[in-house]
């Protein structure tokens, strides 16, 4: 009878949906000044795109011999597009998402608009793409999507076939497809803004970001031009018969694969330097100015020997690394859990609200941070915007800021609080900046 009372909770939810919050959409009192929503209000809408004659790296045995020719396919991927809408746009707040065990479907809401009317423009806005992990979805980091937008950006969310809540597959095509995955979409959101296109003069594809989460991160490097190792490509249990090897640090396919439309990326809690993806060579070939961000104890791509290693290891740009002190894995990126979330899952083994959640830190809390952060980061990096340069000029340590001012409420020299965070809030939280060697 306790096992049945477990797998029936989430229906019994389900049943009371219309009665169930589950904002993406929060801002605390105590949130840092970039967290803030912007002005313009925003529009979200589902796209369909195809790949065509991809590698199908499901179709293929690893235990056979490798075929004269892998298999191909056409690879679906779905996307959300949250944008700036016109000033009389209208539309449900509402949008539909699966859960982290594959079944259950829940309603979100937020601030975007389904399908509302696109701001009408004379200067493109940035175009940024997010990518998940593994699995994720589309909605997992819809918070900062729709936050992004609201400040003049375009944000491109990929649901990564193989890689989702119901679709997760064998992890050889995840490794293999996420940055493909990336660059495709980026291929494809540019052509949907060319002269006579559906939104032509919306946004310039050319003057991209990337977000990348967990697997999304180990992309997103891909992408930059971090290289993986041999020995990455050669794992039994990774990329079949040495399908990974497009990615290979020095390889010709890898080195042409940076693509110089994206002029930034931010990766969160990226995979792969705790399991032999990366060394020193490879990650010399990013090419692009990175904001990495983690939680000091992630227990899934590790942090001494996780993404601290791989930061330190990016040496030929300009890089910063966001600590959250004691965070886990689930910092900065996930929504807040859905209620519909708060039930032990006997397939899965665990409480489904623990994909969304830390042990230490309240989740929009991390998300307020993330949303100021990347703000100020792909203000300056796409905008060129000089005042955002003040909110990523700190003290390393946050709570070694002294907050000092005079009673006019201008700064005394002494003054090394963080800015944009209110006195005292700015606690548990470590930045770090570094140069090309």
């Amino acid at each position: 009878m306790k096992t049945l009372v477990k797998t029936l909770v989430p229906t019994a939810m389900m049943v009371a949906g219309a009665a169930m919050a589950n904002p993406v959409d929060g801002q605390l009192p105590n949130a840092p000044t970039l967290a803030a929503y912007g002005d313009l209000p925003v529009g979200v809408r589902q796209i369909e795109l195809v790949n065509p004659d991809q590698i199908n790296i499901l179709a293929i045995d690893p235990a056979a011999d490798k075929p004269a020719e892998l298999p191909r396919y056409d690879r679906p991927l779905t996307v959300e597009m949250w944008y700036p809408a016109a000033a009389d746009a209208t539309g449900s707040n509402e949008f539909r998402a699966y859960l982290r065990d594959g079944t259950t479907e829940v309603t979100l809401t937020g601030r975007a608009m389904r399908d509302a009317a696109p701001a009408a423009t004379d200067t493109p806005y940035p175009l940024v793409l997010i990518s998940h992990g593994y699995p994720g979805n589309r909605f997992l980091m819809s918070h900062l999507a729709e936050n992004l937008a609201s400040k003049g950006y375009v944000v491109t969310s990929i649901d990564h076939t193989d890689s989702t809540y119901q679709t997760q597959a064998a992890f050889g095509s995840t490794l293999v497809n996420r940055s493909l995955d990336q660059l495709f979409v980026l291929e494809e959101m540019a052509g949907k803004a060319a002269e006579g296109a559906e939104f032509a003069g919306l946004y310039d594809a050319s003057n991209a970001g990337l977000i990348g989460y967990s697997m999304g991160g180990y992309g997103a490097i891909i992408t930059a031009g971090g290289g993986v190792t041999q020995a990455s490509v050669d794992y039994s249990w990774g990329g079949p018969h040495g399908t990974l090897g497009i990615h290979l640090a020095g390889s010709d396919t890898h080195n042409a694969l940076p693509d110089p439309r994206i002029k930034t990326a931010v990766a969160i809690g990226p995979w792969g330097m705790n399991t032999g993806f990366w060394d020193a060579e490879g990650l010399a070939g990013v090419q692009i100015p990175m904001l990495f961000i983690a939680g000091s104890q992630d227990e899934t791509s590790l942090y001494e020997q996780g993404v601290r290693a791989i930061w330190e290891n990016v040496s030929g740009v300009d890089t910063a690394l966001l600590t959250y002190v004691n965070a886990g894995h689930n910092a900065a990126a996930p929504m807040p859990a859905p209620k519909e979330s708060y039930y032990f899952n006997e397939e899965k083994g665990f409480n489904i609200s623990e994909h969304y959640s830390d042990q230490v830190w309240d989740t929009v809390r991390m998300n307020n941070i993330a949303q100021h952060f990347v703000t100020a980061w792909m203000n300056e990096q796409l905008k060129g915007d000089a005042t955002a340069a003040e909110y990523l000029t700190l003290v390393e340590d946050s709570n070694a800021g002294v907050w000092s001012m005079n009673e006019d409420g201008t700064e005394k020299e002494d003054h090394s609080h963080w800015k944009g965070f209110a006195k005292g809030t700015a606690k548990g939280l470590k930045y770090e900046v570094k140069s090309p060697k």
